[in-house]
């Protein structure tokens, strides 16, 4: 099975909503108590690498469509 970054990237948004749910339950009297701290960070950083793994996909898209169109004029 291909690695694809499209699959890559809604795995982590999975993540990240999953770690924002963890944390909003969390949160009892206040979110200033560490394992909320904790999950809303690993939730941050999940989101983060989602948008850098979509981003990676749209560019690998990108480059593909340009050596197909240059393979193509060639011919």
């Amino acid at each position: 099975m291909k690695n694809i970054p499209l699959t890559r990237g809604f795995i982590y948004i999975i993540m990240g909503i999953l770690f924002t749910y963890l944390a909003i339950q969390n949160a009892q009297e206040t979110v200033w108590n560490f394992p909320t701290i904790l999950f809303a960070l690993v939730a941050a950083f999940d989101f983060r690498f989602a948008v850098r793994i979509f981003i990676l996909h749209y560019k690998i898209k990108k480059l593909q469509q340009q050596y197909k169109n240059q393979d193509d004029s060639s011919k």
